[in-house]
């Protein structure tokens, strides 16, 4: 977007003692988009947000806001003048101050009504304007989220960093609260992070992902391309479930449809339940997931596979039943676990 500028890391390294923490990572944050940083607890998501927000000094490598350095081995820019802002899985909100005053507390520099007037349009923003004299105890944790992301925003920062910022809430809470989170927060048109180990919650909720493992981002695209071109076997475990299955172990009939390969990474969705299907199989197992119905299948080689259905007739175990591969989510992965 014009006038506003990506915020980008570019070969940065973070070290403790002997440890890498992160580990040469680049990543650019673009202006009007959410990129979600993916990976396992101690992958260094956090580590890596904290050196963008300036919380932490760079080992090497350089940080940049457009053509502003904010950091590197020599220079640190201090949090506090960065005007990045912050969101937590903790929401931090000032006991003492009703929802409308936290939301004005960053805004100390204006008239106290122009401050009023701001907090309560991003309050009213975020589904919150009812809220407006209600202190943090007297509000959900959905409503204290809101809030915080609120306060966030009404600062105009040059960008935001999420850390795991829903992971707290209920669960039946929780999309609806994400969802007028993030609305906001991309309508904002600044760059913003996402930090998660919910790969449904970055697929969902992000614009690009950039998978990271052992302080490394191994990959960075849209969700999209991710998961249909990873080019990893911990990219595409990163996004999903996934079997690794030897050629031979394939039925017979499907492995034409496959290239030359010893194994390959299959995702459950690639089994197609079908009564026209090329292959057998025996039903192990058959689980309703609310949407989805999760099946273990024995093939004629003895292999049992992960597979997906939907439909109001789930499977019964015991049954035979008739299934075709989808090759596309069938992949040839070098294996990266090292």
């Amino acid at each position: 977007m014009s006038g506003i500028s990506p915020l980008r890391a570019v070969g940065v390294s973070r070290q403790y003692g002997d440890k890498l923490v992160v580990n040469n990572a680049t990543l650019t944050l673009h202006p009007g988009e959410i990129t979600a940083l993916l990976g396992v607890s101690g992958a260094g998501k956090s580590t890596l947000l904290r050196l963008l927000a300036g919380l932490e000094p760079l080992t090497s490598g350089e940080i940049r806001l457009g053509d502003n350095l904010l950091s590197s081995k020599a220079i640190q820019i201090p949090a506090e003048d960065r005007h990045i802002g912050l969101i937590f899985q903790d929401f931090a909100l000032f006991p003492h101050l009703n929802a409308i005053d936290n939301v004005g507390f960053g805004l100390s520099r204006k008239q106290k009504s122009d401050r009023k007037q701001i907090a309560l349009e991003w309050l009213d923003r975020l589904g919150l304007s009812h809220r407006a004299e209600a202190f943090p105890h007297q509000l959900s944790g959905g409503e204290q989220q809101r809030v915080s992301i609120a306060r966030a925003l009404a600062a105009k920062p040059v960008a935001i960093l999420m850390d795991e910022p829903f992971s707290g809430l209920d669960v039946t809470l929780k999309s609806e609260v994400r969802r007028i989170a993030l609305d906001a927060v991309a309508s904002a048109g600044i760059p913003a992070l996402l930090v998660s180990h919910d790969a449904s919650e970055a697929m969902r909720d992000a614009d690009r992902i950039a998978v990271m493992k052992h302080g490394r981002i191994l990959q960075e695209d849209t969700p999209e391309a991710l998961y249909m071109h990873p080019g990893t076997l911990s990219v595409a475990r990163a996004l999903g479930p996934l079997q690794s299955i030897r050629r031979d172990l394939l039925p017979e009939a499907w492995r034409s449809a496959l290239p030359e390969a010893e194994t390959y990474c299959v995702r459950p969705e690639a089994i197609r339940l079908s009564p026209d299907g090329e292959a057998s199989f025996k039903v192990v197992r058959s689980q309703r997931t609310s949407t989805l119905i999760e099946l273990k299948l024995e093939s004629e080689t003895g292999a049992v596979f992960s597979a997906v259905a939907m439909g109001p007739h789930k499977p019964v175990a015991g049954n035979e039943i008739r299934a075709t591969l989808s090759p596309e989510f069938a992949f040839i992965l070098p294996d990266d676990d090292s």
